[in-house]
């Protein structure tokens, strides 16, 4: 009885395990739901949308904050809030974190990002060895009876480029560094409606360090240079007691002044004159070659599975990493994946374009950002199928070309209807329909949708409402003749996403 006892418990404690697991990793929730609260403001009817420039300029040491303006009702109807970040070559956007989850996608450039999860070990370390006597504060013996003074130890940094999208959980803390040879360009999406966000909607930036505009002025019109401002958001530690924060840190009260950046006047983008010197992996000639080798042999089934060899690395290592607990997964996820090269499309059409998504089945920490986002590029004159999202609102930015855009609310109104061009943003909402077409030059965007796991209907084309339904009710839904219901629902019968201009596909077909 004893033993039937405890094997009943053992039972207990692996299905309640394997219950919060699965609520870890899959969200706990139906691929409709989205955990969101209710949208910032009352009343929302999204009767008018407008496409968006940022509104204004605020300038550190070593790059531009820009903001879209949230006093906007198309974002806070939505509950998001955008802004595009311009970092210079060596140029470290300060330590910092939000109230609320968002994604970052690199439209320009190459660095470094640090995010430092509580309760993650620090897993990058650096010794040297100490031969000569000295205090032991900070020593470990080694093997060979010699000292090892910690020279750094930190969390995992990551290496981004051009196309990544980067996830950052509400409350998280990160940091940015460039060091390429030119300025790196992100644009970030917070959703403010995410229930991880308890403090209203209204985005909020605590800083670790510097110093930047208040919120109170981000949002009028014009350019700010950093320092002209009266009022300005310190770092958090500026609000401890000095002679307390140096007793809580070990550190002497000279050191707590300087940490808590009162007279700082840099801003949140800092310039690092020699370079930021960090801990990252390196091989040794033979690993070098080994890996050349295996490169060599794999490249074609490399483009394939639609990875490079980084991620491809990425994605190896983050495989054979074993795991004893929700700890070690958590602490072990990867942030960021890209979604600008082609060979990772989930649709590629060479002469019409290509369409590539990242939700939290490709990238797990999305479960806990509770957003996704998608790429889209459209070559001369196509036209994205007519669709409507199901579960979530949809930002989209413009990264390049030019094409027309119209959205349609419940009552068959035109809600907007007019042209984007790079930089610019409007706001999808959920159920709006949408087309959107390419002019001569192309047009190319990325989405920032605030559900892991975005789900659109097609108006048209393969797997759409058109096709999907029976001839008979569409001819007597539009009161059609056979002839007529048959070429509505046949038209693009071999056209998936992305449509050639019509003209061009008679001229294919006769």
């Amino acid at each position: 009885m004893a033993v039937s006892s405890s094997f009943l418990s053992s039972l207990l404690l692996l299905v309640l395990f394997h219950g919060s697991f699965a609520q870890f990793m899959f969200g706990g929730q139906a691929p409709w739901q989205s955990l969101r609260a209710p949208s910032g403001l009352r009343g929302c009817q999204f009767n008018r949308l407008e496409a968006l420039n940022p509104t204004q300029r605020v300038r550190s040491e070593a790059g531009v904050t820009e903001y879209y303006e949230m006093t906007s009702d198309m974002l806070q109807c939505a509950g998001v809030s955008v802004r595009r970040t311009v970092i210079e070559p060596r140029g470290l956007l300060l330590p910092r974190y939000h109230n609320a989850p968002s994604l970052l996608y690199i439209v320009q450039g190459r660095g470094f990002t640090g995010t430092i999860f509580p309760g993650c070990p620090e897993t990058f370390q650096s010794f040297q060895q100490q031969f000569e006597k000295q205090s032991q504060q900070f020593t470990w013996e080694s093997v060979s009876g010699s000292q090892q003074i910690p020279t750094d130890e930190h969390q995992k940094v990551h290496r981004f480029r051009q196309g990544d999208i980067i996830a950052l959980p509400a409350g998280v803390t990160h940091w940015c560094y460039n060091d390429g040879d030119m300025p790196v360009v992100a644009v970030q999406v917070h959703d403010v409606s995410n229930t991880a966000n308890q403090l209203g909607p209204i985005q909020r930036d605590f800083l670790l360090a510097g110093r930047h505009q208040s919120a109170q002025q981000m949002f009028g019109r014009g350019q700010t240079s950093f320092g002209t401002g009266q009022q300005m958001s310190n770092s958090i530690l500026n609000g401890f007691d000095t002679q307390m924060l140096a007793e809580a840190l070990g550190v002497n009260p000279e050191l707590a002044r300087r940490l808590q950046s009162q007279n700082d006047p840099r801003g949140e983008i800092v310039h690092v004159r020699q370079g930021l010197q960090m801990l990252r992996p390196t091989r040794s000639g033979q690993e070098m070659q080994q890996k050349q080798q295996q490169y060599e042999g794999s490249e074609s089934m490399q483009m394939q599975q639609g990875q490079t060899p980084n991620e491809e690395e990425d994605t190896e290592m983050q495989q054979s990493t074993t795991s004893n607990g929700l700890d070690e997964m958590f602490c072990t996820m990867k942030i960021r994946i890209n979604i600008d090269n082609p060979a990772r499309a989930d649709f590629y059409h060479q002469q019409v374009g290509r369409i590539a998504k990242v939700n939290s089945q490709k990238l797990p920490i999305l479960n806990l950002v509770q957003m996704s986002a998608s790429r889209v590029v459209l070559q001369r004159n196509a036209i994205l199928t007519p669709y409507w999202n199901i579960n979530f609102h949809s930002v989209m930015y413009v990264t390049g070309g030019r094409g027309r855009c119209q959205v349609v609310n419940h009552l068959g109104q035109t809600v907007f209807d007019g042209e984007l061009s790079q930089g610019q943003i409007v706001l999808i909402p959920q159920n709006f329909a949408v087309i959107k077409r390419a002019y001569s030059e192309g047009f190319q965007w990325v989405s920032f949708n605030t559900n892991h796991n975005a789900m659109i209907s097609k108006i048209a084309g393969k797997n759409s409402m058109i096709r999907s339904t029976p001839l008979q009710v569409l001819m007597n839904s539009y009161r059609l003749s056979t002839e007529q219901a048959r070429r509505l629902k046949f038209s693009r019968m071999h056209e998936m996403a992305i449509f050639s201009p019509w003209s061009q596909t008679r001229r294919s077909s006769q």
